[in-house]
């Protein structure tokens, strides 16, 4: 008999870090979780919580709701004939879903926060603009980290707006990866697309998430690049030096569509 999770009573912002955690010290694999151990150990840090009067959002309740019913609808029976002439999706994977997608942004807003931390611990010289090359221009001047600025100034904006959550929406990474790309083929070669524009279209905070990623994922890869007209200013994106080769972009991007599948 394994011995009862051990694991101090840390704050976590939402239920997926919660779970992801508890994935990640197991060393479970996301794509076959125990349900009935995770959803256990779920409910136990919930009560621990209650004990040391640690007020917990509603998102954590609705989180052990759905885990109890996806536990519930893996112990029902299931009919082999039903299952032949009606497969049954796996009532796991819009979770696993959920966390992979939560993981891969938590991963790149740590990854851009400890650069935002080297840069500011880095000293410059103010001078070192002046040796600039006038060909490269400010977009130069801007990185990730504005984009992250950007994206999180337009969330902070959307809460004062209504957003349409479309119950299971089937907006993906992949799909807005494509959307970029349409969008930046049918502007003019050194047009800039502004990257508020394209955040505050989105109709759910699911989709801007999925566009922020996608961003990421074409800026890698070299076929987007960020620019900037002026000091604070809007964040463009623009075709990069990798758009247009379509070998290695092809490889490059269907790498990254199967991954995010």
């Amino acid at each position: 008999m394994s011995s009862p999770l051990n694991f101090h009573l840390e704050h976590y912002e939402g239920p997926l870090d919660l779970l992801l955690d508890l994935i990640r010290k197991q060393q479970i694999n996301i794509y076959d979780i125990p349900i009935a151990k995770i959803t256990a150990q779920y409910l136990e840090y919930m009560q621990k919580a209650m004990e040391l009067d640690i007020e917990l959002s509603s998102e954590f309740v609705y989180m052990a709701a759905t885990l109890i019913h996806i536990k519930s609808k893996l112990l029902l029976p299931t009919d082999p004939e039903l299952q032949k002439m009606a497969p049954e999706e796996d009532p796991r994977k819009e979770l696993v879903d959920r966390l992979i997608e939560h993981e891969r942004f938590k991963n790149a807003a740590e990854m851009l926060q400890q650069k935002r931390v080297i840069e500011d611990a880095t000293w410059s010289n103010p001078q070192m603009e002046s040796f600039l090359a006038e060909s490269e221009g400010p977009g130069l001047a801007v990185g990730i980290f504005d984009l992250v600025k950007t994206f999180q100034g337009v969330l902070d904006r959307a809460k004062n707006r209504p957003l349409y959550e479309i119950g299971k929406e089937s907006v993906s990474v992949p799909d807005m990866i494509e959307f970029l790309r349409d969008q930046l083929r049918s502007s003019r070669r050194h047009d800039a697309l502004s990257a508020t524009q394209l955040f505050e279209r989105q109709r759910s905070r699911r989709a801007m998430i999925c566009l922020f990623l996608a961003i990421l994922e074409l800026v890698k890869v070299q076929a987007v690049q960020l620019t900037q007209g002026e000091a604070f200013g809007d964040i463009g994106l623009c075709r990069g030096p990798g758009f247009d080769s379509s070998n290695e972009a092809a490889e490059a991007l269907a790498a990254v569509e199967q991954e995010y599948h």
